[in-house]
């Protein structure tokens, strides 16, 4: 997480637009959230690929109870499964977990271009969104989506905003007026607005989908 991130070009920003600015004062503080690795990030992506939050977050908990690393007092939460740990497990061990055979494949084949050095994650730190998206879409079950998150949530590029995430869709429309049947293009030319600063919006939306989901306290 960017505990010191300098949001105060977004604040003002948000000061200019009142559905903006309602946002950002209902989570004033909040901080974008970023996945201490690439991998951890794809891993998330592949997840959650066409599935709700919920349940992706339950997929990976599985992940991380099978595979993670865990105190030597054998207490407390796993930790997130390292490349070396995914690398040598089956795929079809990881469809009793809840994953398809293509994200098992994927997750697996992922881990093992990562410990084999045929996939150098860290080189995409030095790309361009553009060369960045192209080259991780070029990775087994990695699109376009996935590799946006990634950009958002792996390389901390707060201006993406995930044209293709359908969540993302929904709460567009509810708060700024997106267009029914809007797609990747109109997603895209409405975050332009918020330049730089799409994925922090992104973030917002997301936080206020889940509060509403929660209900009244």
């Amino acid at each position: 997480m960017a505990l010191g991130a300098d949001l105060s070009g977004f604040y003002a920003l948000a000061r200019r637009e009142p559905g903006l600015a309602e946002l950002a004062a209902k989570f004033k503080g909040v901080r974008p959230p970023r996945f201490p690795t690439i991998f951890e990030a794809l891993a998330n992506a592949i997840a959650c690929q066409q599935l709700s939050l919920t349940v992706g977050i339950h997929l990976l908990n599985r992940l991380a109870a099978r595979y993670g690393p865990r105190l030597a007092t054998g207490t407390g939460a796993p930790g997130f499964p390292t490349p070396e740990a995914l690398a040598g497990a089956d795929p079809h061990e990881l469809r009793p977990l809840g994953f398809s055979r293509a994200k098992a494949q994927a997750l697996v084949g992922l881990a093992q271009r990562a410990v084999a050095g045929s996939v150098d994650l860290g080189a995409l730190q030095l790309m361009d969104d553009g060369a960045a998206v192209a080259a991780l879409s070029r990775l087994p079950g990695i699109g376009r989506w996935s590799a946006e998150y990634t950009l958002l949530r792996g390389l901390g590029r707060w201006h993406v905003l995930p044209g293709d995430d359908v969540g993302a869709r929904n709460n567009l429309r509810r708060r700024f007026g997106l267009v029914a049947g809007a797609g990747y293009d109109e997603v895209k030319q409405l975050s332009q607005r918020w330049a730089p600063y799409g994925g922090l919006v992104y973030f917002h939306l997301l936080l206020e989908s889940l509060g509403d989901q929660a209900g009244p306290k």
